[in-house]
């Protein structure tokens, strides 16, 4: 056979060619994360200025549906979570009992009808001003002087405050013998020109001074969106553009602008500020679940529900009732805090300066576990017990001291074991400091590069993880009822406890362990960590 006909191929040969870098594996199953990982979430990090342009969409959404200002725009989405639709719909229902339920009108007319033909004839000029320019949370209100003139109609919808004009009577509260252009301000008791008041849509009039001054306190306290009006037994809301225009300090309007940004974030429900310290990102996500979100910025992790730390498998009440009653009961549980105990065999004191249960004493050699200080040697079979808390069948029938002492007793156990896993991450991120450095003056001494050894970081990473999940089980036990699913997650949490602490001891004596060995753990332990997510973690919003 010659050379040439060695080199023969068919035209069909292609097809193979195609089919091979199609790109697509028929054989290779596409895994959903959603399905597969029970803490897959979807998030974004997004900074102030985003957020702004977020929030300014919506309010010029709704002021083009309707027709309001921005101002009554942001107080309407505040009150109704960002959420467009709700708005309209009530709007177009009842707009009357939508501006009432929101503070922007007073609940019942009782106001001095000779206020609400003040309200009526004239609107402030810096209201219209505002109203017709504002575009944004953060913009300054304009001081134009034009005089712009609101039927009765539009004023219930469209105006929250007014300008008493210079043209009205003066209250009843004022002296008889005042021009018909003065007023007498409820507050300070002066005597001004008509057009230095200002009143909301409930009629309460103020000179310029007092709102100015009343504000000023209101922003020093923190208060920005929820500001309402001087008179008492009133509720009506002061709206945006009536501050900004009275507020002529720098700062004070800058702080105004910073609450009121942070109460807009607050009540928009997929949005969540950073809990880092001096962090400015804020995420949204438009799932809201007690999923794990992680910072770009600076790392902070927490849970995006409820804002603190992340905590699967708990869920964010019983995490809270947790924290609470560890509080309470911190100083009760405060012995078991100590790092040392004594052997059970020599009964020699040992302390504990690793993350790892499994304690070898340097003395006599005995293997023991750290929380039940049990044999080590038979503890594989033993760990569902260890880690489990029985409940006394009987103490219903008991003396009501003695169903304290078991309540004490049964939150310790849980605690101990809570608090024993958040030391052992600390002790575990010592471990892998020292293991870096000998890491190190390894590399230096040519024995390897940090890419051969890069798998003990993997392992140290997956470790914490696992650990992490594992201490919140406790509290997710504790407040479980008694029962079959009790059972069965008592049972996955000692498998999680058992493979974690056998890749723990793996890892300390990592220089010694067999990769294969390692990585092998390494999948034991994750999917002992998955399956218990899976199966218990509360995936609703």
């Amino acid at each position: 056979m010659s050379a040439d006909s060695d080199m023969e191929y068919s035209d069909n040969d292609c097809e193979y060619d195609d089919y091979y870098n199609s790109g697509e594996d028929c054989d290779v199953e596409h895994l959903d994360p959603k399905k597969t990982d029970p803490e897959y979430f979807e998030y974004e990090c997004l900074t102030v200025e985003e957020v702004e342009k977020l929030l300014n969409e919506s309010v010029e959404k709704l002021n083009t549906i309707l027709q309001i200002t921005p101002s009554l725009a942001k107080v309407l989405l505040l009150e109704h979570q960002w959420i467009n639709q709700v708005v309209v719909d009530k709007y177009r229902q009842n707009a009357n009992s939508l501006l009432v339920e929101t503070r922007i009108k007073p609940a019942c007319n009782n106001t001095d009808p000779s206020l609400e033909v003040e309200n009526v004839a004239a609107t402030t000029s810096a209201a219209a001003a505002a109203a017709a320019t504002e575009s944004s949370s953060t913009s300054s209100p304009t001081t134009t002087t034009t005089t712009v003139v609101v039927t009765p109609q539009s004023l219930g919808t469209l105006s929250t405050y007014s300008k008493s004009p210079t043209t009205t009577p003066t209250t009843s509260n004022s002296s008889s013998s005042l021009s018909r252009s003065q007023m007498m301000c409820p507050v300070c008791a002066t005597v001004q020109q008509g057009d230095k008041f200002y009143s909301l849509s409930c009629g309460h009039s103020f000179c310029k001074d007092c709102w100015s001054m009343y504000f000023e306190t209101q922003i020093f306290l923190g208060i920005s969106t929820q500001i309402g009006c001087m008179a008492q037994m009133c509720n009506v809301r002061v709206p945006e553009d009536l501050v900004l225009t009275l507020v002529t300090r720098a700062v004070m309007r800058e702080k105004y602008q910073q609450f009121a940004f942070k109460d807009y974030v607050k009540s928009h429900p997929e949005l969540r500020f950073c809990p880092g310290p001096n962090c400015q990102i804020i995420v949204r996500s438009r799932e809201i679940a007690a999923k794990r979100a992680v910072c770009t910025a600076c790392g902070t992790s927490f849970c995006f529900k409820c804002g603190m730390d992340y905590h699967a498998p708990t869920d964010c009440q019983v995490i809270r009732k947790w924290l609470t009653k560890c509080a309470d009961d911190s100083e009760t549980a405060n012995y078991i805090s100590a790092n040392t105990k004594d052997c059970p065999k020599c009964h020699i004191c040992i302390e504990k300066n690793g993350g790892c249960n499994h304690m070898q004493c340097f003395n006599c050699k005995y293997d023991f576990c750290w929380m039940c200080l049990g044999d080590w040697k038979t503890h594989g079979s033993e760990y569902y017990e260890c880690s489990r808390y029985k409940d006394n069948p009987n103490i219903a029938n008991e003396s009501v001291h003695v169903q304290a002492r078991e309540a004490l007793k049964k939150y310790l156990h849980y605690y101990e074991r809570w608090e024993n896993h958040s030391k052992s991450m600390q002790l575990e991120q010592q471990t892998l400091d020292r293991l870096r450095q000998r890491i190190n003056e390894k590399v230096m001494k040519g024995r390897g590069t940090w890419i051969d050894w890069q798998y003990l970081f993997n392992a140290a990473a997956l470790l914490a993880k696992c650990r992490y999940t594992l201490q919140y089980t406790y509290p997710y036990a504790y407040f479980m009822e008694s029962g079959s699913r009790k059972d069965l997650f008592e049972y996955q949490q000692a498998q999680l406890e058992a493979e974690i602490e056998n890749l723990s001891w793996k890892i300390e004596r990592a220089e010694t362990t067999d990769l294969g060995d390692l990585e092998n753990q390494m999948d034991i332990a994750e999917k002992r960590r998955t399956t218990l997510l899976k199966d218990f973690f509360p995936v609703e919003a």
